[in-house]
């Protein structure tokens, strides 16, 4: 029995049941922009930690099907539209880490630590708060500094080979001229075209196109894995499950906390053997299913979710198809795909790391270390550039208690003329 804390709460008043029910396009909708948005981050980042491209096709399918599982659950369950997702910056994160002491078995193991801490994160509720405490200035710097990593690299691939790219580019820019909620998934379908006029789809074979799982064990290198895991938990917590209760609440609807957090963590679990690395709430696209346009009746927008989960099971099936066309596809497609998609995310960190006022310079050393990408001891750079940038604001919140009070927030200054 779920715990009073866990008990569903609609702020909102039933409305009448008459008016436009737009549940089950509303659901589709949901799923078909969550997974075009983001699926190219998603293989690029786990071929970033050394993943195959059947480990990471493998990744793909796990976390479609058990995010379309732990909707169905909470639909059931609750009876509130709340969506599931993977960790698009999570993924970035990925992307820019590099392979890791140990190979795919250590990403392997942190994944499965993410979903230890997530499920901690609902069983202890002082662990949640404790993300929540870390200064949204720093966390910003570090996702921005690993976005950026991507972009730029995807920039050299662009210069590289700019007649294949740059319909990519072109496609997005028109998308966001037109209708900014399908620009990603109009750069995919206009990816796709690219790599079926390529001449690597000779080599498809049919059976390339049927689902497959690739089982892996996790690595007994528990120090870089769990280097992966700490940012990974603090970037899926900070940019997906906390923002996605917020925006849930934004709609009147109260999450389950404790029962989303052990629900996700354990899917997370379950996903990291076979390569899936994270599951977790929705934020931006879990608006999709809960605003006022898919039902006049706030009770009834569950139903949206719902067919947001079956959907995402149907592209479970379609998944390895997707990863294996996207293996013969021309080089830099999926990391220009990525890049794109994140450039969003991209703008929204920097500009939170740079409205941080009280703690901008701690954030931009964040920020300035991830984006170099370089690691140390075997740990990536998103780890390190966590650290610092704590450590700088803690000493600078420090020194800030023996200045004159005209002095704590000083704004940054340039030492230009």
């Amino acid at each position: 029995m779920a715990s009073k804390q866990d008990e569903p709460e609609v702020a909102a008043q039933a409305a009448p049941a008459h008016g436009h029910d737009a549940t089950l396009s509303a659901g589709i909708v949901t799923a078909v922009v969550g997974f075009t948005s983001s699926f190219a981050v998603v293989l690029t980042g786990l071929r970033g930690v050394g993943a195959t491209p059947a480990q990471a096709a493998s990744g793909l399918l796990a976390l479609c099907v058990l995010q379309g599982i732990g909707m169905l659950i909470l639909a059931q369950r609750y009876r509130m539209p709340l969506t599931l997702a993977w960790s698009t910056p999570g993924a970035a994160l990925l992307a820019s880490t590099g392979v890791l002491p140990g190979g795919w078995p250590t990403a392997v193991a942190a994944f499965a630590m993410v979903g230890v801490l997530v499920v901690l994160a609902g069983v202890i509720r002082p662990l949640g708060r404790l993300v929540e405490l870390i200064p949204s200035g720093v966390a910003s710097g570090m996702l921005a500094g690993i976005i950026l990593s991507i972009c730029l690299d995807a920039v050299g691939l662009a210069g590289a080979n700019p007649g294949l790219l740059l319909p990519l580019v072109l496609a997005w820019v028109l998308g966001m001229r037109w209708w900014s909620k399908w620009a990603t998934p109009a750069v995919v379908l206009v990816g796709f075209a690219v790599i079926a006029a390529s001449p690597g789809m000779r080599d498809l074979r049919w059976e390339d196109l049927l689902p497959q799982v690739s089982l892996a064990a996790p690595s007994l290198e528990l120090l870089p894995a769990a280097a992966l895991a700490v940012p990974l938990f603090i970037v899926t917590m900070a940019s997906q499950n906390v923002p996605g209760v917020v925006v849930m609440r934004s709609f009147g609807y109260r999450v389950p906390w404790r029962f989303s957090m052990l629900l996700t963590g354990a899917l997370t679990l379950l996903a990291a053997p076979f390569g899936g690395h994270s599951v977790n709430l929705a934020a931006i696209s879990g608006a999709l299913a809960a605003n006022d346009d898919v039902h006049p009746d706030p009770s009834r927008r569950w139903r949206a979710a719902r067919i947001a989960g079956v959907t995402y099971l149907v592209f479970g099936l379609l998944s390895t198809g997707v990863a294996a066309l996207v293996v013969l596809g021309p080089d830099g497609i999926m990391e220009t795909i990525a890049a794109l998609a994140l450039l969003g995310v991209l703008g929204s960190s920097v500009s939170a790391m740079i409205s941080d006022g009280g703690g901008r310079e701690a954030a931009l050393v964040t920020f300035v270390i991830a984006a170099s990408g370089v690691g140390f001891a075997g740990i990536g750079a998103a780890f390190w550039a966590l650290l610092a940038g704590l450590v700088v604001h803690l000493l600078l919140e420090r020194t800030k208690r023996w200045l004159p009070r005209s002095r704590r927030t000083a704004p940054l200054r340039s030492t230009q003329q």
